[in-house]
C-alpha cells in the first residue's frame, strides 16, 4: 500500500544565486540549481525521507516536464506522471549571496482543457484500483480547470473508501467543502481531511476565530479539519475531539514548505493508523523541522525526533 500525492500544477523549481538583486540592471548568475517542485511533490519528498512508500502524479510536458521527472528519479521517488501536450511551468527564485534574501517568481502554469484534466483524473482512478492507501491533493489548480473539478476528484477518492487529504485554497477549497456538505452522512465525507491555514479557514467559513471555524467546518462537512496556525502550531477538529499541537516556543527560519510537511505527516499518520493526537504531534514536529531547513521538502531527521518530544498536545474546548 502506498500514498499517492497529486500535484495539479507541478513546476520545475529553478534557483539563481546572484551577488545582489538590483531591479532594472543586468546580473551575473553565480550558480543555477533546479529540482522538482509543486506542493504535492514537496509532500512526496517529506514522505520519502520519512520512509513511507509514496508515488507522485500530475500533468507534465515539454523539456521542463522531462527535467522534473528526471529529478524525481534521482531522488528515488516513484512517479505516475501523465505526459501531456503542455509546457510545465517554472518557479524562479533569485537568492542574494550575501543577505540570503529571496525573490520568488511563480509562473501561472499551462492552460488545461477538459480532456487533459480527465486524463489526470483517470490516472488517479487507476491508482485507486491498484494500491493507493491515502491520496493527497496539494496546491493550486491550473488555468482552465474549474474549482469543482478538484471536488469531484476528491469525492471519487473518498467514495471508494480511500482517505483524501486536500490542501488548497480559494474557490477550489470552497468547492470541496460544499461537495462534502452534501454528503456528510454517507461515510465518504468522514474520509476527507481538509488542511487550510487560518486565513483560508476564515474565508471558507466566514468565522474569524479558528476554534469555532474549524468546529463549524467539521460539523457542516463531516471532514477532519487541520488548521495551520504558523508559529502557533496546529489546530484540528477530528473524530477524536478538537486538539492543538504546538511547540513551547516558536522557531525562526524559512517557513516555505512547512504546510506541505504537515500534509505529509497527516498522510503518514493515516498510513500508520495513529491516533489523531499522535498524528498531530508528528505533523507539528516535522513542520517545525522544515522551518529550520533551507529547502522546502527537506529536514534533518535528528531535529524531527528532538522536536517531536517537545510538542505540547492539548484537547481544546469551545
Amino acid at each position: 500500500m502506498t500514498i499517492v500525492t497529486v500535484t495539479p500544477n507541478p513546476a520545475l523549481d529553478v534557483t539563481y544565486l546572484v551577488a545582489a538583486l538590483r531591479p532594472g540592471q543586468m546580473h551575473r548568475v553565480h550558480s543555477v540549481a533546479s529540482r522538482p517542485g509543486g506542493k504535492g511533490i514537496n509532500v512526496a519528498r517529506v514522505l520519502h525521507r520519512l520512509g513511507v512508500p509514496v508515488l507522485v502524479t500530475g500533468l507534465v510536458g515539454g523539456p521542463d516536464g522531462t527535467a522534473l521527472r528526471a529529478g524525481l528519479y534521482e531522488l528515488g521517488i516513484d512517479d505516475q506522471l501523465v505526459d501531456a501536450d503542455i509546457a510545465t511551468r517554472r518557479t524562479v527564485t533569485v537568492v542574494e549571496n550575501g543577505s540570503g534574501a529571496a525573490t520568488l517568481l511563480n509562473e501561472p502554469g499551462p492552460v488545461l482543457d477538459a480532456d487533459q484534466w480527465d486524463r489526470l483524473a483517470t490516472r488517479v482512478t487507476d491508482l485507486l484500483r491498484a494500491d493507493a492507501e491515502v491520496v493527497t491533493f496539494s496546491g493550486s489548480l491550473p488555468p482552465g480547470v474549474p474549482p469543482t473539478a478538484l471536488a469531484d476528484l476528491a469525492s471519487t477518492v473518498t467514495g471508494t473508501g480511500v482517505p483524501a487529504l486536500v490542501d488548497t485554497s480559494g474557490p477550489a477549497l470552497t468547492a470541496v467543502a460544499q461537495a462534502a456538505a452534501h454528503r456528510p452522512t454517507d461515510g465518504a465525507a468522514g474520509r476527507l481531511v481538509l488542511k487550510p491555514n487560518a486565513e483560508e479557514l476564515a474565508e471558507v467559513t466566514g468565522l474569524s476565530e479558528p476554534r469555532r471555524a474549524a468546529a463549524n467546518l467539521r460539523a457542516t462537512t463531516g471532514a477532519t479539519v487541520v488548521v495551520s496556525l504558523g508559529p502557533d502550531g496546529l489546530l484540528a477538529a477530528t473524530p477524536e475531539g478538537i486538539w492543538s499541537a504546538r511547540l513551547p516556543e516558536p522557531l525562526s527560519g524559512n517557513p516555505t514548505g512547512a504546510g506541505d510537511s504537515v500534509v505529509a505527516a497527516l498522510a503518514m499518520g493515516i498510513h500508520n493508523s495513529l491516533s489523531w493526537p499522535e498524528t498531530l504531534r508528528s505533523a507539528c514536529a516535522v513542520s517545525a523541522a522544515t522551518v529550520l531547513a533551507p529547502v522546502a521538502g527537506e529536514y534533518e531527521p535528528a531535529e524531527y525526533r528532538r522536536l517531536r518530544h517537545a510538542v505540547d498536545i492539548e484537547e481544546v474546548t469551545l
